[in-house]
C-alpha cells in the first residue's frame, strides 16, 4: 500500500506554520510498511483541493487529509472530499452529542456553526474526537482508502493510535520497510554520486535518496520486504558496498549529528574540548554546546574577533600577529594552544579567516592535543554563510577524526 498525505490549510502556506502532521504520520506508516509516495499542502480553496484529492484518489491506495475539519467557512475539507466523489453527507446525531458534551464541560454553549462539524460523507464511518470537536471519517471504496483528520497535532496523534492504525492493520498484507541511514561529511555531492551510483543503481528495492547540505550528506536506503529479515538482507546487498567505498567518511549509521558523535566519543574517553574563534564568531561552541549535556565534556570557549582580544585572552604573541597577521597557520596554532592551556581541555579547536572580501574563504583551523598542535589551511568557496557552516563543519570532523 502506498499513502498520500494532503495537508489542508492556507495557514501553512505561511512561513510562520510548518506542517508537522505529515512528518509524523510518514513514521508511523512506514512502521506498517506503508510508503508515503507524496505529500502536499493545500490551502483553504475548494476547487484546488477537490482536484488535489482526485489526483491523490487515482494514485494512491491510501489518501490521509488532515485539517480543514472546523466549523467555519474555510474549513473546505469535508466539501472538497463530496465534490471529489460526488457524495452527499449527513449530519451525525453522535458527533452532535459529542460536541455537546464537551462544550458543556468547559461550561459553554455551541454556536450553530459547530453543527458544520457533524457532516459525515455518505458511506464514511465517523472517528470519535475525545480532544476535539471535530471527529474523524474513514472512507473505503473499491479497495481505497481514504481518512480525514483533524490538524491539531493533540487531536490527530491520538486518533491516528487509537483509530487509523487499527483499522490499517487489518488491510495490510504482510510487509515491513527497514532503512539504513548514513551521513557523510565534506564530500561534494556529485562525488559521491559517482562514487556509490554504480552500486545503487542497480536497485529499485532498497530505494536510495541522497540528501545534500554545504559539506554534508544523508544517504537513505529503504527497502521493502515481507519479513524484517528479507528487508535487512536487501539493505546489506547495497549498503554494505556503500560504506566499503566511503569508509570513514561516514561519521554516523544511526541519524547521529556530527556533534552528538564528538560528544559520545568524548564522553566515552572522559575527554574534554574548548574552542578558540574569531571568524565564526561562536558557531563552533554553538554548534557542540547544542547536544543535551555538552557540559560534560565541553569546557569552554573564547570569541576573539580582535588582534587584541587574541593576545590578551588567549595569549597569542604580539610578534605572531604582528609577522604573520591573524589569519594564518602561525596564529591558528598560538589560538588553540592558548584555549587549551587556559581551559585545562583535552582537546581545543580554533579557527580563523576571512569569510568576506577579497580573500574570502582562506581559512586556518588549529587543533591543540596533549603532545601536539596543529593548524590546516582550507580555501572554502561561497559567501559567507557557508564559509562559517563549512568552516565549523571541517573543525569538527577534524576533532572527530582525531578521537
Amino acid at each position: 500500500m502506498n499513502a498520500e498525505i494532503i495537508a489542508v490549510g492556507s495557514e501553512m502556506l505561511t512561513p510562520d506554520k510548518v506542517d508537522t502532521n505529515s512528518l509524523y504520520l510518514t513514521q508511523e506508516l512506514n512502521t506498517l510498511g506503508i510508503e508515503v509516495v507524496a505529500k502536499c499542502i493545500i490551502g483553504d480553496d475548494r476547487a484546488r483541493l477537490t482536484e488535489a484529492i482526485r489526483a491523490a484518489w487515482r494514485n494512491s491506495e491510501l489518501v490521509i487529509l488532515t485539517g480543514g475539519l472546523g466549523p467555519t467557512e474555510d474549513d473546505v475539507t469535508r466539501d472538497a472530499v463530496a465534490a471529489a466523489f460526488g457524495l452527499s453527507m449527513t449530519a451525525s446525531p453522535a458527533a452532535w452529542d459529542a460536541i455537546l458534551n464537551r462544550f458543556q464541560k468547559f461550561g459553554r454553549t455551541p454556536t450553530d456553526n459547530n453543527r458544520r462539524q457533524t457532516l459525515i460523507l455518505d458511506g464514511a464511518e465517523r472517528l470519535p474526537n475525545p480532544n476535539g470537536t471535530a471527529p474523524g471519517q474513514w472512507f473505503v471504496r473499491d479497495g481505497r482508502v481514504l481518512a480525514l483528520l483533524p490538524g491539531p497535532p493533540r487531536e490527530l496523534k491520538p486518533m491516528v493510535i487509537t483509530e487509523i492504525i487499527p483499522r490499517l492493520i487489518v488491510l495490510l498484507p504482510p510487509q515491513v520497510i527497514r532503512t539504513r541511514w548514513y551521513r557523510v561529511a565534506l564530500m561534494g555531492e556529485s562525488d559521491l554520486d559517482h562514487l556509490i551510483a554504480p552500486i545503487y543503481t542497480r536497485y529499485t528495492n532498497p530505494a536510495t535518496t541522497i540528501l545534500a547540505a554545504a559539506g554534508d550528506i544523508d544517504i537513505h536506503l529503504r527497502a521493502r520486504s515481507e519479513t524484517a529479515e528479507e528487508a535487512e538482507a536487501l539493505l546489506a546487498a547495497v549498503g554494505d558496498p556503500i560504506r566499503a567505498l566511503i569508509g570513514d567518511r561516514i561519521y554516523s549509521e544511526n541519524g547521529d549529528s556530527l556533534e552528538q558523535v564528538i560528544g559520545k566519543l568524548l564522553r566515552a574517553k572522559s575527554q574534554s574540548v574548548a574552542v578558540a574563534e574569531s571568524l565564526t564568531g561562536g558557531m563552533l561552541g554553538q554548534q557542540i554546546t547544542s547536544v543535551s549535556g555538552a557540559s560534560d565534556y565541553f569546557k569552554g570557549g573564547f570569541l576573539t574577533y580582535t588582534d587584541e582580544m587574541k593576545h590578551q585572552l588567549l595569549g597569542v604573541p604580539k610578534e605572531t600577529l604582528e609577522t604573520h597577521t591573524a589569519v594564518s597557520e602561525e596564529t591558528a596554532r598560538a589560538m588553540a594552544q592558548g584555549a587549551r592551556d587556559r581551559t585545562g581541555a583535552d582537546y581545543a579547536l580554533s579557527v580563523t579567516g576571512f569569510a568576506d572580501g577579497d580573500q574570502a574563504g582562506n581559512v586556518f583551523i588549529g587543533l591543540a592535543t596533549g603532545d601536539s598542535v596543529h593548524a590546516r589551511k582550507l580555501k572554502l568557496s561561497g559567501d559567507r554563510i557557508r564559509v562559517r557552516a563549512l568552516t565549523v563543519l571541517n573543525a569538527l570532523d577534524w576533532l572527530r577524526r582525531t578521537l
